[in-house]
């Protein structure tokens, strides 16, 4: 049963055992201020090793760029020492896990500054409220990146780069979706620049293609990947022609032969858009030939088909695994799953529950 999803996978030098991939899920359980992975993150992604990849919670790759209380950074030594403890406790279980580099661009609020301005492709503001550590507050505006603020900021991916591969990680993928720094870059509804830059989708991926090789540069193009999310708008992020853009990101990802693409294609109760605008994948897959990765509002069956089908190489999968630690052993097996508890609540709370304290199947059936 499903055995297209339980198929390893080759991508460059990652060989996952499995297709069923845990999506990156932001889950603010990192020690402040300082924001450090603990014990507690360890734990949890120790008992999710059985995904075929695990694509770890966002990570910031520096002050300026992270805006989510308790959300974990790479950019300090001691972070790297904290996420020493996960990818080893991920390795000891026999599984594979990349770090994915986050910058949040305008989507960082003042309080996370010093009362300082977020940074973006040009000087917009988000609609809609950040989270802080006091709670909601509306967006502000984002001050526009020069061109030598473009070179420190590359320049900070490619420390946190280094950063993870000192940590033990087994690759990096670069957040290039929802709307946060890389995102804001590639559409026309946020990036408004008129050099280099801006103006055409090759202009506006220049900066995705600086990224990327950057941490090339890092880790080889064999272990780096990207996530995008091409289908439409992602906090008030948007583009006039989503075909041309992410036809222009694609063709980055496959001239610097990148080792794996995430799409992130949301249903219609999906976090950061709905699938009321066409589908990118097929544009997307006629130009990037390594392997394709889709994620958001899968089922095993569906997952099965599109991998079958040929649609994509693997899926992952996000909120399943927030209460189903060993989801690849429950679809293998037919189990039914368990029910995430108190969520949202649990999602972003501090401590162990909703968090470490949903068991395997093996412990329910003994229960």
């Amino acid at each position: 049963m499903h055995d297209a999803l339980f198929q390893p996978l080759t991508m460059g030098a990652l060989e996952a055992r499995n297709r069923v991939f845990m999506a990156p899920l932001t889950r603010g359980r990192a020690t402040p201020p300082s924001v450090v992975p603990n014990d507690m993150m360890a734990t949890y992604y120790r008992q999710r090793a059985s995904a075929g990849l695990i694509i770890s919670e966002a990570t910031g790759i520096s002050v300026e760029g992270l805006g989510w209380p308790s959300a974990p950074g790479v950019w300090s030594q001691e972070q790297v020492e904290g996420w020493k403890a996960v990818t080893q406790a991920v390795h000891e279980e026999g599984g594979l896990i990349v770090l994915q580099l986050w910058h949040m661009g305008r989507l960082v609020h003042p309080d996370f500054l010093g009362g300082e301005p977020p940074v973006s492709a040009s000087a917009t503001t988000a609609p809609g409220h950040a989270h802080t550590f006091s709670g909601r507050k509306d967006y502000e505006q984002a001050r526009e990146l020069s061109v030598e603020d473009i070179a420190r900021v590359v320049a900070d991916y490619r420390k946190a780069a280094q950063n993870a591969k000192d940590a033990g990680f087994d690759g990096v993928q670069l957040h290039g979706a929802n709307g946060y720094l890389v995102d804001q870059f590639l559409r026309d509804s946020t990036n408004l620049r008129t050099d280099e830059y801006g103006g055409s989708p090759e202009n506006r991926a220049r900066f995705l293609r600086e990224v990327l090789t950057a941490l090339i540069d890092v880790w080889g193009a064999d272990r780096v990947g990207l996530r995008l999310s091409p289908n439409g708008e992602t906090q008030g992020c948007d583009d006039s022609d989503p075909a041309a853009t992410f036809g222009a990101a694609a063709q980055v990802a496959e001239d610097l032969g990148i080792a794996f693409l995430e799409l992130r294609q949301p249903g219609p109760e999906g976090t950061f858009g709905s699938t009321e605008v066409p589908k990118q994948d097929a544009v997307i897959r006629e130009i990037y030939a390594g392997a394709l990765v889709l994620n958001s509002d899968y089922g095993a069956e569906q997952a099965e088909a599109d991998i079958a089908e040929g649609r994509c190489e693997a899926v992952s999968f996000g909120r399943p695994f927030i209460s189903n630690p060993d989801l690849p052993d429950r679809i293998r097996q037919g189990a039914g799953l368990a029910p995430n508890v108190n969520v949202p609540q649990s999602w972003y709370t501090p401590g162990p529950d909703g968090y470490i304290d949903y068991p395997a199947l093996d412990e329910t059936v003994s229960a």
